[in-house]
């Protein structure tokens, strides 16, 4: 990824409201999510959230799909992955880095890696 792009795509990132909404696009997989139903679940209003959307579509980061009368967002899994790999390209300056536990939702503290968790 060319840094003006991962600029382009952390820019929209730096938002409340996008932020949101692209982690909720994320959690939805592949299949994504109507506008509508986005609205909804965010509190957000369609012409706002419509911005916001043309905003994260524009960095690349989600994409549209027509499924009837719906527009379906849904989270560029390769693009995220990509700057992703961007960011970390040259972590630990080429060393084995040390990687922290998963952490629970509702605690924030570190969870116990299990045969379950690992892989």
């Amino acid at each position: 990824m060319e840094t003006n792009k991962a600029v382009k795509a952390l820019a929209a990132l730096a938002q409340a409201s996008r932020l949101a909404i692209y982690r909720v696009l994320v959690s939805r997989g592949p299949e994504g999510m109507a506008a509508g139903a986005i609205s909804e679940r965010l509190g957000i209003p369609p012409a706002t959230l419509s911005f916001h959307l043309k905003e994260l579509n524009h960095a690349g980061l989600v994409s549209p799909r027509q499924a009837g009368r719906y527009v379906i967002y849904a989270a560029n899994f390769e693009e995220m992955q990509s700057l992703v790999g961007f960011l970390t390209e040259n972590c630990c300056g080429g060393n084995p880095c040390m990687t922290t536990k998963p952490r629970t939702k509702r605690t924030g503290k570190p969870r116990s890696r299990t045969a379950a968790t690992i892989g």
